[in-house]
């Protein structure tokens, strides 16, 4: 069975860092694309960021220039630097995958606030 495991969240002051992790557990496939979501409370789920297996990556623009999504193909991991961090960027984040068949999963989220 297939599981993403996440870390790397936490409680962080404007203007801080912090770098979330997220492994892909039990598969036999490379996961094709490997990415982020956050959801605030009260609002939809949003797209962070997601990478390929050829580094081709995608930002939200609330984002850019701030965060930083890379990974390791051969350890099936994915992680997601955030510096500049914003009160608005206080959120649940979810990592997510899709297998080379197209298959999507997610992990449990990682709760990241942004506060003084």
């Amino acid at each position: 069975q297939v599981q993403l495991v996440e870390s790397g969240g936490g409680l962080v002051q404007p203007g801080g860092s912090l770098r979330l992790s997220c492994a892909a557990s039990g598969s036999i496939f490379i996961m094709n694309v490997m990415g982020w979501y956050r959801q605030a409370p009260g609002e939809q789920c949003e797209l962070v960021a997601t990478i390929t297996t050829g580094a081709i990556t995608n930002y939200a623009d609330s984002v850019k220039g701030r965060f930083t999504i890379s990974r390791n193909n051969a350890k099936n991991t994915v992680y997601l630097q955030m510096n500049s961090l914003k009160p608005d960027d206080t959120a649940v984040y979810y990592c997510n995958a899709e297998d080379q068949i197209h298959r999507i999963y997610w992990g449990q989220g990682t709760q990241v606030t942004v506060s003084s």
